[in-house]
């Protein structure tokens, strides 16, 4: 006879059967992994040199020769891009990162030690909630200086808010449950109850939000190399990309069209993709 152990199925089988029964979080991960292997094989893929110039193919419309044309200094644009998801996507992962890092244990400590302690943390983050997250991102960009590593401590910070809110609240409602009592009970302490028995359950909301910020700090990354906070040229960013592009934007529009829509399908794709998780990792979903 089959044991029941045998018949009941996993949790995490359980998610990952949910997430692949939806067809858009499966276009955003298919996207998500299309930009991370050409970021990566970049210098295998990418046509040309991405800061190399050509003053004989200035501005030349997208054809066989240059897929997505070249831009006012004659460099490929197709390879500019390619090596562009490589910023993009090193912003992302990097200063979610440090979002995780700082927010996740200040909001397990304020939520599950509570008193004074919380009501710092609390008053803390609600002074920096208030503060637009773009807004306070370029404040701290233009404060640290203009480079990709200072741009992405610049949006860590910014982001940290929403960790520390959302490690709170579910530390908040998960310490009073019967298994937490329980791990009390028997003598556990307070580091092993939250390390071990709290922080795992915590854990899916964490992943949820954790994709949702990366393509928050994708267009972050994007906005601040814009402005000239981020990736310094002639290093290829989207951002700087798009920057250059709107001097020209009536004489060579596919300069700002292919950054444009890289843009466009990675924060797609990770949305799409958060929003999957989000359902496959719901107990409560049916």
């Amino acid at each position: 006879m089959t044991s029941i152990a045998q018949t009941v199925e996993s949790p995490g089988r359980r998610a990952l059967r949910r997430l692949l029964r939806r067809p858009a979080a499966m276009f955003g991960l298919a996207i998500v992994t299309l930009f991370v292997a050409a970021a990566l094989l970049a210098p295998f893929v990418a046509p040309a040199d991405p800061i190399a110039t050509n003053w004989g193919a200035i501005r030349k419309a997208p054809s066989a020769l240059y897929w997505f044309g070249t831009d006012e200094n004659g460099r490929d644009l197709l390879s500019r891009v390619i090596y562009g998801a490589r910023a993009s996507l090193q912003a992302g992962v990097i200063s979610v990162a440090i979002s995780i890092a700082v927010g996740l244990p200040l909001g397990l400590l304020a939520g599950y030690v509570g008193g004074w302690i919380d009501a710092v943390i609390s008053r803390i983050t609600d002074a920096m909630l208030a503060c637009p997250f773009l807004i306070l991102a370029i404040a701290l960009a233009a404060f640290l200086g203009p480079s990709l590593t200072n741009a992405m401590i610049a949006i860590g910070i910014s982001a940290t808010p929403a960790f520390i809110r959302l490690t709170r609240g579910a530390t908040l409602n998960a310490k009073v449950d019967d298994y937490i009592e329980a791990a009390r009970a028997v003598g556990n302490p307070h580091w092993r109850i939250a390390a071990v028995h709290l922080l795992p359950n915590i854990l899916p909301a964490l992943m949820v939000q954790a994709t949702l910020a990366l393509a928050a700090a994708i267009i972050a990354e994007a906005s601040l190399s814009f402005l000239g906070l981020g990736q310094q040229p002639p290093a290829p960013s989207w951002g700087s990309m798009l920057n250059n592009a709107q001097r020209f934007i009536t004489q060579a529009p596919w300069m700002a069209l292919f950054p444009g829509a890289a843009i466009f399908l990675v924060v797609l794709a990770f949305n799409l993709l958060g929003d999957g998780l989000r359902d496959a990792l719901d107990p409560r979903h049916r």
